[in-house]
């Protein structure tokens, strides 16, 4: 019995010694400042491209295409993961995040083909994002439809 409970304590040490600690003040501190140098460009480049003579949605859609493009080519030059070991979520929410996680599986799969390995995995990640957002808006515009019928809504 004292045996069970000399190696439960060696292996709560063990434990806590490989544990990494994080200080999550300094962590959300990172995400805040890398999520907002992405909304940063994401505006210079708005600002940019309206003062190339665009419409702002036009802007806005150029705007969206260099982030995801900027993305899928960090991704491939394994250097998106680098960027969201240091700023999390700052990197991971926005679009740039949605664009990895499509690219990266792609990458990763590429030498099992491009059936068997690009065109079964590359939703692996971003697969349940695009089910779940659409069966979501599906409900959500059902409900809405119903409020109208209802009377509830004008």
């Amino acid at each position: 019995m004292e045996e069970k409970e000399k190696q439960k304590k060696a292996y709560q040490e063990y434990v806590k010694q490989v544990t990494p600690t994080h200080n999550i003040f300094l962590s959300m501190l990172r995400a805040f400042f890398c999520g907002g140098l992405v909304c940063l460009l994401g505006q210079g480049l708005i600002s940019w491209f309206m003062s190339s003579g665009m419409e702002k949605d036009a802007a806005a859609a150029w705007e969206l295409l260099v982030l995801v493009g900027l993305a899928v080519l960090l991704t491939g030059f394994n250097l998106f993961s680098k960027l969201v070991k240091f700023g999390g979520a700052g990197f991971l929410v926005p679009i740039t995040g949605f664009a990895n996680s499509v690219a990266a599986p792609a990458i990763e799969y590429q030498k099992e083909g491009q059936v068997f390995g690009i065109g079964c995995k590359i939703f692996t990640i971003a697969g349940p994002v695009i089910l779940y957002g659409i069966f979501t808006s599906w409900l959500l515009g059902l409900i809405y439809f119903i409020l109208q019928q209802c009377g509830v809504l004008a």
